[in-house]
């Protein structure tokens, strides 16, 4: 099975820079909203809001994809591994079991 990799933006706006670590499990969330209906939250295991799945042709890594991608292969969750870690992005790798945020996340 070949894998999926993503890019995790927006690190600093969160202050994931400081806490997030190669290795780490993170949960994907699907929160659409009125810019963009595949917009995908990057959360903690705790439900920390880390950041967002990528999802323009300036903010994707390459050999990565994009939200608009991958937002139809996972019903409302899905998981992540963290690979690589880049200044304010990060480089993970989509996984078949979801996991399961225990906080509640805000916008």
């Amino acid at each position: 099975m070949e894998k999926t990799y993503i890019t995790i933006t927006h690190l600093d706006e969160f202050m994931a820079s400081e806490f997030i670590k190669i290795g780490d499990v993170l949960t994907l969330k699907k929160q659409p909203n009125s810019y963009d209906d595949e917009t995908i939250l990057v959360l903690s295991e705790k439900g920390t809001k880390y950041g967002y799945v990528a999802n323009s042709s300036g903010t994707v890594a390459h050999g990565t994809h994009s939200a608009g991608y991958i937002y139809r292969d996972f019903d409302q969750e899905a998981g992540c591994v963290v690979r690589f870690r880049l200044d304010d992005v990060a480089i993970a790798e989509l996984i078949s079991k979801p996991v399961q945020a225990t906080e509640d996340s805000e916008d």
